[in-house]
Formats: C-alpha cells, structure tokens, sequence
C-alpha cells in the first residue's frame, strides 16, 4: 500500500487520516502546531472502537489501523517517499500559497498533491508552484471516514493524470469522487447544499414555516430518498416515463416558483435570531458536542446499513 502524507491535523486531516489508514496505507501527521499530531491521534483512538462495532474497519481491528499511522515533527519526514498529499491547513489564501511551496519542494515529484479546502479555488494557491500540473482539490463532506462523497477539483494547469490518479486513488479508499471538468466557486456540495439553504432561510424569515418544520422536511421526508439516489435519478423514477416525463409534468410547478426564490435573505439578520432560538430550545449549547457524537453513531448505524443493503438489494 502506498504511504501518504496529512499535513495539517484538526478536524479535517484528523479524519482523512483514519478514511486513509483504514484503506491500508501508511499514514504520516505533521502539522505546525507540534500538539496537533498527538492530539489528532488521541482523538483517533475514540472513534476505532465505534467504526469496528458498525463493521466499518475493513475487517480490520483498531490496533492495526492505529499502527499504520505515526505523528512526524519535521515535514520534510513526513513526505518522504509519499504517492499522496492530502493538505489541511487554514481557509486562508496566502497560507496555502506557502504550504503548496513546501509541499512541491519536498515531495517526490510523482506525488499527488492535494487540498481539502471547502471554499478556495485551487487556482487561487497552485498558479506559482513548480509542479502545479500535481495540484487539486480534493474536497471531503466530513467527516470521510463516514461520508464517502469526496470532490475533485482540478486547476486549470492540473494534468488529466493526475486527475485520474486522484480519482482512482479515492475509489481504491472507498471514496466516491466528484470529478468537476472545471474550477467554479462553491465546487458541486456546496452549491447544492446552499441552494438548499437559502431556500431554508427564506422560508423561515418570510414566515412560512418553522426551523423545526424546515428540518422536518429534509429528515422525514426528501432525505430519505437521497441517502441512496441523487436528484436526477429520483425524477428519473418519479415519473412513469422517466425524466423527460417527469420534465414534461412538473417544470412548470417550478418555473412558477423560480421568481420567489430570487429574493436573498440575510443568513445573519433577524431571521439568525429565531432559527438560533429554535435550535437552543432544542438543544442546549452546552450539549452540542454530544449531538455531534450522536451524529456521528448515526452515521455510523447508517453507512452500515447502506453496505448491508447494497449486498443483499444491490447497488
């Protein structure tokens, strides 16, 4: 299996790097805080035993995944003799910049290099680099190691082999790759989440409808369907004759609605007020954390299940 590299160990490199070892690779942590790998490896050693309860190590134990991941306090160890880069740092323009500098510097000339950030076009902090025909996003929904979607962003100078590399190397994980043919700000995820939210928002601010009854509706009711089909085949299978029927019957339900949904609303105006009071009435600050790992076991319960169904009903 190939060694690879997390640079930048909090929230988000923390979990690639479990998604990574579970895959068999070998697994080095640095990161400019010299606390962060320890840490990121102690926040590790909780969530092994909860993935090995839900059969999601691979038939692995949690000691063998733990052994193939070491903390390194030089970067200059941690990418050596690497095949894959996987970059964590800031959401900051100037940082990324930097790091890609000492990443293309420092890794063997074939390796894959590539960023986790969310928001920044990888054009953005790849244009000065060397090597920058190696460099792309490699964006995850969190965390990985449950969330398999995982976009591929490609600069515009960013080679189709590497690319390819990216993608397969993701499959080989058990990821399923978003391959974007270009760079757009938001990527895919979060355009189509922020559709959704905008929609959410204004609901709630033009008083339609409460948060919880927003909420409602995606838990009880759309994401069931979209937990194992996307958007275009839910149409597909929605109308008798599949999506040019559906097409046929319903885009003028929504090209009636199109108009109202061009008003923007302020995510932190008065409406933060009362989507903030309906979350904490039903959720205490001080319990967030434990949701989280709630979710987190759902997800969990969830992912399993989803495996268990593609065995016996198919893909």
């Amino acid at each position: 299996m190939a060694k690879v590299a997390i640079v930048g160990c909090g929230f988000i490199g923390r979990a690639w790097a479990i998604s990574f070892a579970r895959a068999g690779h070998e697994i080095a942590l640095w990161d400019a805080d010299p606390a962060a790998p320890a840490a990121a490896l102690a926040y590790i050693d909780t969530v092994l035993p909860d993935l090995a309860a839900n059969d999601l190590l691979n038939s692995g134990t949690p000691a063998e995944i733990r052994a193939r991941l070491r903390s390194c306090v030089r970067i200059e160890d941690a990418l050596s003799e690497v095949t894959h880069v996987q970059e964590n740092t800031p959401e900051r323009v100037d940082t990324k910049r930097e790091i890609f500098s000492l990443l293309d510097r420092h890794a063997p000339p074939d390796a894959v290099l590539a960023s986790s950030t969310s928001a920044i076009l990888p054009s953005q902090f790849t244009e000065h680099v060397a090597g920058r025909a190696r460099c792309l996003v490699v964006h995850p929904i969190n965390p990985p190691y449950l969330v398999p979607a995982a976009e591929v962003v490609p600069a515009p100078w960013t080679s189709s082999e590497t690319v390819e590399r990216a993608r397969a190397f993701l499959v080989a994980a058990g990821h399923a790759p978003l391959v974007m043919k270009r760079e757009l700000d938001g990527f895919i995820m979060n355009r189509l989440q922020g559709a959704l939210l905008e929609e959410a928002f204004r609901l709630v601010a033009e008083g339609y409808a409460s948060p919880e009854d927003v909420d409602i509706g995606i838990r009880d009711g759309l994401a069931l369907r979209w937990s194992f089909m996307g958007p275009f085949e839910t149409i597909d299978l929605n109308a008798p004759g599949g999506v040019r029927d559906y097409v046929a019957r319903y885009q003028g339900i929504y090209e009636h609605i199109h108009p109202s949904q061009q008003k923007r609303v302020d995510w932190a105006g008065p409406v933060l007020a009362e989507v903030e009071q309906d979350r904490r009435g039903r959720l205490p600050a001080d319990r967030l954390a434990d949701r989280q790992r709630w979710r987190d076991r759902r997800l969990m319960a969830l992912i399993a299940q989803k495996k268990k169904a593609d065995g016996e009903i198919g893909f």
